[in-house]
C-alpha cells in the first residue's frame, strides 16, 4: 500500500473534511476569509486528519462525527503552524511563502487565534466532555511545548530528555489525540483507547525525528523549506545534541557557537560534515524507526482491515520519506 492508495481509501471522507474546513473558515471579516483560503489551499499532507479518519474507519464508525473530529485536529494543527512561523520568522513552508510572509505577523497571529477558537466551537457541537478534555489538554500541552522550545533556542546545553519533551508536546501530543478520539467517541474499551493513543504518540515522535534529520539531509525543493533552517534558528535538535556528545572538541565548540549565536548557516558545510562523521543522522533515524515500530505494535488491538493496513503503512512511510 502506498500513500495514493491510502488517500483513495478515505477520499470521500477527506472531501467532507475539506468542505467542513472551508465552511468553518467563513467569516464576515474579509481578511480572515482571504488568509484562511490561502492556508487551506497551501497544500500539506493532511496527515493528522487522515489518521483520525483511518482510525474511525478501522473501528467501523457508522456516523459522521469522525469528520468533525478530523477537522478539529487539522484546525488546531493549522493554528499552531501560523503561530510557529511568526515565532520562527519563517518565510517558506511547503515551498510557498508563509502566511506571515504574505500577510504580516499580526494577521497571522490573529487568524491563528480565530482558527483555534473555531476548533473549540466545533468541539462544543460534539457535546462530549471527554472529547473536550482530550483536545483542551492537547492544545495546552502544545502551547507548553512551544514555550519549552523557545527556552531551548540558542541553548547548546539542551539535553536529549528536554528535546524529547519538546517533540512530545509540540508534535506527538496532537497525533495522540488524532488517533485516540475516534475510539473515545465510538465508546471503545479503555485498552483500545490507550493502545490507539500510544500508536499516535509513537508515530508523532517518529515523524518529528525524521523531520529533524531531513533538515540536514533533504534538498530545499523536496522539503519546501531551506536546508539548515533549524540551525539558522538556533534550535538544538537531536542530530546536533548527539554530535556534541560524540564530536571532537573543535567540532563541539563550533556547534555550540552556531546554536548560541543563531549564525549557524555560516558553518553549515562544516556542521554537515560533523553530523556525517559522528553518525548523528543515522542515530536519529534509528531512533525514529524504533518509534515507528512501537507505533505499529500497538495496532494489534484492531481487527484486520484495509484501514488497519493503511495505519501500519503510514508508520512505515513516516520513516521512509524524503520530505
Amino acid at each position: 500500500m502506498d500513500i495514493k492508495t491510502i488517500q483513495t481509501l478515505i477520499e470521500p471522507d477527506m472531501l467532507n473534511v475539506n468542505q467542513l474546513i472551508h465552511a468553518q473558515m467563513q467569516s464576515e471579516v474579509a481578511l480572515i476569509n482571504q488568509l484562511g483560503l490561502y492556508i487551506v489551499n497551501s497544500g500539506g499532507k493532511r496527515i493528522r486528519p487522515m489518521l483520525t479518519l483511518l482510525t474511525a474507519k478501522a473501528l467501523a464508525c457508522s456516523d459522521d462525527q469522525h469528520i468533525t473530529l478530523a477537522t478539529i485536529v487539522e484546525f488546531i494543527h493549522t493554528a499552531t503552524l501560523l503561530h510557529d512561523d511568526v515565532v520562527d520568522e519563517s518565510a517558506l513552508r511547503r515551498g510557498e511563502p508563509t502566511a506571515n510572509a504574505e500577510f504580516g505577523n499580526a494577521a497571522s497571529v490573529l487568524v491563528g487565534d480565530f482558527i483555534y477558537t473555531r476548533s473549540f466551537q466545533l468541539m462544543v457541537g460534539l457535546n462530549n466532555m471527554q472529547v473536550m478534555q482530550i483536545l483542551a489538554d492537547a492544545t495546552n500541552v502544545i502551547a507548553e511545548g512551544e514555550v519549552l522550545q523557545l527556552m531551548n533556542c540558542n541553548d547548546p546545553d539542551t539535553t536529549e530528555q528536554s528535546y524529547m519533551q519538546v517533540i512530545y508536546s509540540k508534535t506527538a501530543k496532537l497525533f495522540e489525540a488524532a488517533t485516540m478520539l475516534p475510539a473515545v467517541v465510538l465508546k471503545q474499551s479503555e485498552a483500545v483507547q490507550e493502545a490507539l493513543k500510544l500508536y499516535g504518540m509513537h508515530l508523532g515522535t517518529a515523524f518529528q525525528l525524521v523531520d529533524d534529520v531531513l533538515d540536514y539531509s533533504a534538498n530545499a525543493q523536496q522539503m519546501g523549506k531551506n536546508l539548515g533552517d533549524d540551525l539558522a534558528e538556533g534550535k538544538p535538535t537531536l542530530p546536533l545534541i548527539y554530535a556534541m556528545q560524540h564530536g571532537s572538541k573543535q567540532q563541539v565548540e563550533q556547534i555550540r557557537e552556531a546554536i548560541e549565536t543563531g549564525n549557524g548557516m555560516a558553518y553549515l558545510n562544516d556542521i554537515l560534515a560533523t553530523l556525517e562523521q559522528t553518525n548523528a543522522l543515522e542515530f536519529t533515524m534509528a531512533k525514529a524507526k524504533n518509534e515507528a515500530q512501537k507505533a505499529i505494535d500497538y495496532l494489534t488491538v484492531l481487527a484486520d482491515s484495509p484501514y488497519k493496513t493503511a495505519l501500519v503503512t503510514l508508520a512505515e512511510l513516516s520513516v521512509a520519506r524524503d520530505h
